[in-house]
Protein backbone atom coordinates (compact mmCIF):
# COMPACT_ATOMS: atom_id res chain seq x y z
CA UNK A 1 0.00 0.00 0.00
CA UNK A 2 2.90 2.12 0.97
CA UNK A 3 4.72 1.68 -2.54
CA UNK A 4 1.21 2.32 -4.18
CA UNK A 5 1.17 5.82 -2.02
CA UNK A 6 4.67 6.74 -3.41
CA UNK A 7 3.97 5.70 -6.84
CA UNK A 8 1.32 8.03 -7.24
CA UNK A 9 2.73 10.98 -5.41
CA UNK A 10 6.07 10.57 -7.61
CA UNK A 11 3.19 10.29 -10.81
CA UNK A 12 1.93 13.50 -9.54
CA UNK A 13 4.86 15.19 -8.66
CA UNK A 14 6.51 14.76 -11.80
CA UNK A 15 4.05 14.36 -14.63
CA UNK A 16 0.79 16.03 -13.52
CA UNK A 17 2.14 18.59 -12.07
CA UNK A 18 4.34 20.02 -14.93
CA UNK A 19 1.64 19.42 -17.38
CA UNK A 20 -0.70 21.97 -14.99
CA UNK A 21 1.91 24.44 -14.60
CA UNK A 22 2.71 24.42 -17.91
CA UNK A 23 -1.21 24.98 -19.33
CA UNK A 24 -1.19 27.59 -16.33
CA UNK A 25 1.97 29.98 -17.66
CA UNK A 26 0.61 29.11 -21.31
CA UNK A 27 2.99 31.01 -23.57
CA UNK A 28 0.26 34.11 -23.67
CA UNK A 29 -2.97 35.15 -23.56
CA UNK A 30 -4.96 35.53 -26.19
CA UNK A 31 -7.56 38.40 -26.52
CA UNK A 32 -10.68 38.18 -28.79
CA UNK A 33 -9.94 39.70 -32.22
CA UNK A 34 -12.96 42.03 -31.81
CA UNK A 35 -10.44 43.98 -29.55
CA UNK A 36 -8.05 44.95 -32.76
CA UNK A 37 -8.77 47.71 -35.52
CA UNK A 38 -6.86 45.71 -37.99
CA UNK A 39 -7.26 48.81 -40.39
CA UNK A 40 -4.72 50.86 -38.34
CA UNK A 41 -2.29 48.15 -38.87
CA UNK A 42 0.62 47.75 -41.02
CA UNK A 43 0.53 45.37 -43.77
CA UNK A 44 3.52 43.95 -45.48
CA UNK A 45 4.03 40.51 -47.39
CA UNK A 46 5.95 37.52 -46.62
CA UNK A 47 6.66 34.34 -47.59
CA UNK A 48 4.26 32.04 -45.01
CA UNK A 49 5.59 28.17 -44.87
CA UNK A 50 3.91 26.15 -42.03
CA UNK A 51 5.60 23.70 -39.25
CA UNK A 52 4.64 21.27 -36.08
CA UNK A 53 5.58 19.78 -33.12
CA UNK A 54 7.60 16.85 -34.45
CA UNK A 55 10.72 16.03 -33.85
CA UNK A 56 12.59 15.96 -36.94
CA UNK A 57 11.45 19.59 -37.84
CA UNK A 58 13.64 21.28 -34.72
CA UNK A 59 16.21 20.72 -32.28
CA UNK A 60 15.27 19.90 -28.84
CA UNK A 61 11.53 19.75 -27.10
CA UNK A 62 8.82 20.61 -30.02
CA UNK A 63 6.60 21.98 -28.01
CA UNK A 64 8.75 24.67 -26.74
CA UNK A 65 9.38 27.98 -28.71
CA UNK A 66 12.87 29.72 -29.08
CA UNK A 67 11.54 32.41 -26.43
CA UNK A 68 10.77 29.12 -24.23
CA UNK A 69 6.70 29.47 -24.71
CA UNK A 70 5.03 26.55 -24.70
CA UNK A 71 3.21 25.36 -28.38
CA UNK A 72 -0.26 25.02 -27.62
CA UNK A 73 -3.29 23.96 -30.34
CA UNK A 74 -5.23 26.16 -28.90
CA UNK A 75 -3.15 29.44 -29.58
CA UNK A 76 -2.79 30.42 -32.94
CA UNK A 77 0.97 30.80 -33.18
CA UNK A 78 4.08 31.77 -35.60
CA UNK A 79 7.27 32.07 -36.03
CA UNK A 80 8.93 35.08 -37.48
CA UNK A 81 12.19 35.58 -39.23
CA UNK A 82 14.98 37.46 -37.21
CA UNK A 83 14.71 40.46 -39.75
CA UNK A 84 10.91 41.09 -38.63
CA UNK A 85 11.38 40.77 -35.46
CA UNK A 86 13.35 44.41 -36.04
CA UNK A 87 10.10 45.75 -37.89
CA UNK A 88 8.37 45.59 -35.21
CA UNK A 89 6.76 41.69 -34.86
CA UNK A 90 8.41 40.69 -31.25
CA UNK A 91 7.54 38.20 -28.60
CA UNK A 92 3.62 37.92 -28.01
CA UNK A 93 2.96 40.88 -31.16
CA UNK A 94 -0.70 39.75 -32.31
CA UNK A 95 -0.90 39.18 -36.14
CA UNK A 96 -3.47 38.87 -38.63
CA UNK A 97 -2.54 36.34 -41.54
CA UNK A 98 -4.71 36.83 -44.74
CA UNK A 99 -6.42 33.45 -45.36
CA UNK A 100 -6.63 32.56 -41.87
CA UNK A 101 -9.36 33.80 -39.29
CA UNK A 102 -8.31 35.16 -35.99
CA UNK A 103 -5.46 36.12 -34.65
CA UNK A 104 -2.31 34.63 -34.40
CA UNK A 105 0.74 35.20 -31.69
CA UNK A 106 4.61 35.83 -32.34
CA UNK A 107 5.66 33.12 -29.76
CA UNK A 108 8.50 31.88 -31.78
CA UNK A 109 11.96 32.81 -33.70
CA UNK A 110 13.59 31.26 -36.44
CA UNK A 111 17.06 30.81 -37.59
CA UNK A 112 18.92 33.82 -38.45
CA UNK A 113 19.42 31.92 -41.92
CA UNK A 114 15.53 33.31 -43.24
CA UNK A 115 14.51 36.56 -44.20
CA UNK A 116 10.56 38.13 -44.98
CA UNK A 117 9.27 34.96 -43.65
CA UNK A 118 6.86 33.81 -40.95
CA UNK A 119 6.21 30.25 -40.27
CA UNK A 120 2.92 29.28 -39.32
CA UNK A 121 2.21 26.89 -36.30
CA UNK A 122 -0.37 23.64 -36.82
CA UNK A 123 -0.13 21.58 -34.25
CA UNK A 124 0.56 17.81 -35.04
CA UNK A 125 -1.07 17.77 -38.34
CA UNK A 126 2.10 17.39 -40.86
CA UNK A 127 -0.56 17.05 -43.93
CA UNK A 128 -1.93 19.95 -43.10
CA UNK A 129 1.31 21.71 -43.26
CA UNK A 130 2.15 19.99 -46.07
CA UNK A 131 -1.08 21.24 -48.22
CA UNK A 132 -0.46 24.26 -46.75
CA UNK A 133 3.35 24.42 -48.41
CA UNK A 134 4.95 28.01 -48.71
CA UNK A 135 3.07 30.68 -50.77
CA UNK A 136 3.29 34.66 -50.28
CA UNK A 137 0.72 36.04 -48.09
CA UNK A 138 -0.32 39.72 -46.48
CA UNK A 139 0.12 40.29 -42.78
CA UNK A 140 -1.23 42.99 -40.53
CA UNK A 141 0.02 44.00 -37.26
CA UNK A 142 0.23 47.01 -35.20
CA UNK A 143 2.85 50.01 -35.86
CA UNK A 144 6.02 49.57 -32.84
CA UNK A 145 3.99 52.75 -31.22
CA UNK A 146 0.77 50.72 -30.52
CA UNK A 147 0.02 48.68 -27.93
CA UNK A 148 1.40 45.21 -28.71
CA UNK A 149 2.96 46.45 -31.54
Amino acid sequence: MLVIMYSIKLVLKFLVLPLILVGAMGSCDEPEAEKYNFEDWQKITVTASAYNSLKQQGEGNPFITAWGDSLRPEVQSIAVSRDLIRKGLKHNTPVKIEGFEGVFFVNDKMHPRWRNKIDIYMGLDKEKALKWGRRKVEIAFPAKDEPGG
